[in-house]
């Protein structure tokens, strides 16, 4: 779809995602966790648990029962596949020819643990990295994310990727730079990013932030224990073949 269809009235969108024949894709917002682009293919979602793992599932059918899975894949149209987030990084893919499509669940616990890793040694099989075009999308952003400095200690010890990338900031991770620094050491090729930050990025001409965040309820909760939780409210980010 060209930048000037219906596909940028979501808040965020990945120009390299567009080019794809035959994909439609999108990343929620507060306003709208599951994006319109995406709503008429809802009751085609598999079912699966997030547990920050690195099981990437793949899929063949609408409604699959997946388990637990922070991860998909699959080559059959018409099943929408997506991740939820709340300032965890949702990662979405698709092959150049537009016939392969994946999305990616991968907060801080995944992007150690290895699940692009993991995604990449799936497609080891008969496929190349250079094929696909990866998307990252709406997360928690160095401006933003602080964390324990154990915390980056970990990353720095168990990553081999430059501390810079990692932690631009003292007790900042950097999770969209990680992503796209391991997305390259892969081999993927073609990797755009929304570069909207889930905790401090609002809506242009509105007073509400633009996305749901984990870290920023967690804020409020703790000056206002009377605050809704987040739960049931997390973002879509996801892709579908079209059938």
């Amino acid at each position: 779809m060209s930048p000037g269809s219906s596909q940028t009235e979501m808040t965020a969108y990945s120009p390299l995602l567009q080019s794809i024949p035959g994909v439609l894709h999108g990343f929620g917002d507060k306003a709208h966790l599951m994006p319109a682009v995406l709503q008429p293919w809802q009751s085609t979602l598999p079912v699966k648990k997030q547990v920050h793992g690195v099981h990437i599932h793949e899929v063949g059918a609408p409604g699959e029962e997946c388990g637990m899975a922070d991860g998909l894949i699959t080559s059959t149209p018409g099943v929408l596949l997506s991740v939820l987030t709340a300032d965890c990084l949702p990662l979405v893919f698709s092959r150049r020819d537009g016939r392969r499509i994946a999305v990616l669940h991968a907060g801080w616990r995944g992007l150690l643990a290895g699940i692009i890793e993991r995604f990449a040694d799936l497609l080891a099989d008969g496929d190349d990295p250079a094929l696909w075009v990866a998307a990252i999308g709406p997360a928690a952003g160095p401006c933003c994310y602080e964390v324990s400095e154990i915390l980056v200690e970990d990353f720095l010890a168990q990553l081999a990727i430059p501390a810079a990338i990692i932690s631009p900031s003292f007790r900042h991770l950097d999770l969209p730079a990680i992503a796209r620094y391991k997305l390259a050491a892969l081999g993927f090729t073609a990797v755009d990013s929304t570069n909207r930050c889930t905790i401090c990025t609002r809506a242009q001409g509105q007073s509400g932030f633009c996305y749901t965040s984990f870290r920023r309820n967690s804020q409020q909760r703790a000056v206002d224990p009377s605050y809704p939780t987040i739960s049931g409210r997390n973002q879509h980010s996801g892709a579908i073949i079209l059938p």
